[in-house]
């Protein structure tokens, strides 16, 4: 990326938000932490807003109208079937860009700041643990050409299951992309930095709804299925509510994180 000197964009991205509870952390704390920490634009995994796993179009709107300005997503995407054609109206909630053509909705969009500063959001998926989709490293270099053309600033959502896939893509990305948030495991890392040529990362930026929980599922129904290895109905928790989510500071002008900030806050 090239050193230009410019304002700083603050971007909250808010990790995966799981359920009702999930939607009720966001409405009550989101707007102290937008109005306390001066944020410009917010971005959030909601693949499991809608009863713990999927999306709806209800759902969807309600987040948005409660301050997000993008919606990422992931494999769960399409557990609800009425929203691929939601998907295919809007250019605020995106789908993994790396599925194969003709699915439903885009994998990115532009985004403008309160200050008319564009920012790209670029959502892919991973492949190793999940579903073979098409390789996120290739579709990133197909892609990232067009949206730098459009905004300096480009992040990247990167839902994946292992550890080192997220690594991998954020070191072969680093110096094209101002930051590779990872979401999908719902655990919270404690491994944010910026990469040498200015690319900000975090391999899970953690799970918003109810914590008291495992993964967001009652932890006496994921304890039961375990014990019995037979299939387990899961309801979704309540208890331990909070918000996580990293704050980034990015230069407007070159697209190079300046600082990445982990966030947990509960609910009082």
């Amino acid at each position: 990326m090239e050193e230009r000197s410019g304002q700083l964009i603050r971007v909250l991205f808010v990790g995966d938000i799981v359920g009702k509870s999930g939607r009720r952390v966001v409405e009550k704390l989101l707007p102290r932490i937008i109005g306390g920490q001066q944020v410009d634009l917010v971005v959030a995994n909601a693949e499991n807003a809608a009863g713990g796993v999927g999306l709806t179009p209800k759902v969807a709107e309600q987040l948005l109208n409660a301050g997000i300005d993008v919606l990422t997503s992931g494999n769960h995407i399409w557990k609800k079937k009425e929203i691929e054609s939601y998907l295919d109206g809007t250019d605020r909630v995106l789908r993994p860009a790396n599925y194969p053509p003709g699915a439903p909705g885009r994998g990115y969009c532009i985004v403008e700041t309160a200050a008319g500063l564009p920012v790209a959001v670029l959502n892919l998926e991973g492949r190793v643990f999940m579903k073979p989709v098409d390789c996120p490293f290739r579709t990133a270099d197909l892609l990232i050409g067009g949206l730098q053309e459009e905004a300096a600033v480009l992040l990247v959502d990167f839902h994946a299951e292992a550890t080192s896939e997220k690594l991998a893509l954020a070191w072969y990305l680093d110096g094209r992309v101002s930051a590779v948030v990872g979401t999908h495991t719902h655990v919270q890392t404690a491994d944010e930095r910026i990469l040498p040529e200015g690319t900000g990362y975090i391999t899970d930026v953690g799970m918003t709804g109810p914590t008291d929980s495992v993964l967001g599922v009652r932890k006496e129904d994921a304890i039961a299925q375990l014990i019995s290895q037979r299939p387990t109905k899961f309801n979704l928790a309540r208890a331990g509510q909070q918000l996580q989510a990293v704050l980034l500071d990015v230069a407007s002008a070159s697209g190079r994180t300046e600082s990445i900030t982990r966030i947990c806050k509960a609910v009082e």
